[in-house]
């Protein structure tokens, strides 16, 4: 049986990425593997404390040393046969607590002795995109460096993104005039769908392939 950890670097447990992770579980649960979501926000952590303790002689680590709620993550991860990285888009960018693990994923992997990276080992990876922007307009710069650090220690990751996620359930509510509420109920309409069963299918994949 396959082991998935899921990684929801959204603040909201019941919106666009969380339902996007979910279907992804889901996925992994139609061929029998198992699945673990993991919600940042729900964690106390902090980012690369430059504590070098990965990097001690004769005691390196490929896995991250410093202790907090990260540490039993990163410790499952290294031995996962999936991961899967779902954040919304804040300012073009991932959240900060997504860009904040992955610094504490990916340093320990960067060898200073030769600018290699190297994972525990070599798994699946899908990066997944929540944001407001159409595929014509938008600010996105995905997982940034990070994903070139992804690349080159666990392999090419896949890529789904959801366009043109709506905000907010009720429009009324809130200074969001720069929207369409009808414009975005439209799209909603034609491929959120669409884009939850994208996101079943990946996990599917992940979790049925070799």
């Amino acid at each position: 049986m396959k082991k998935i950890i899921i990684i929801d670097g959204g603040p909201r447990e019941n919106f666009n990425t969380a339902a996007m992770c979910e279907k992804v579980a889901e996925g992994v649960r139609s061929v029998e593997g198992e699945s673990k979501i993991i919600r940042l926000y729900d964690l106390d952590y902090k980012g690369c404390m430059s504590c070098m303790a990965c990097k001690v002689k004769g005691r390196a680590s490929n896995v991250c040393k410093f202790k907090d709620a990260l540490t039993p993550l990163l410790e499952e991860i290294a031995h996962a046969d999936g991961l899967v990285l779902a954040s919304p888009i804040y300012f073009g960018d991932v959240t900060g607590q997504m860009r904040t693990f992955l610094e504490r994923l990916a340093f320990p992997w960067l060898s200073y002795n030769d600018y290699s990276m190297t994972a525990p080992k070599k798994m699946p990876v899908l990066l997944i995109e929540t944001m407001n922007g159409t595929p014509e307009r938008n600010n996105s710069q995905g997982y940034g460096s990070m994903e070139y650090c992804i690349t080159a220690a666990l392999g090419e990751p896949e890529h789904l993104i959801a366009y043109n996620t709506c905000q907010v359930k009720n429009y009324d509510r809130f200074e969001l005039a720069g929207f369409s509420e009808e414009a975005k109920r439209q799209w909603r309409d034609e491929h959120w769908e669409e884009d939850l069963h994208k996101a079943y299918e990946a996990g599917r994949n992940m979790a049925e392939n070799e």
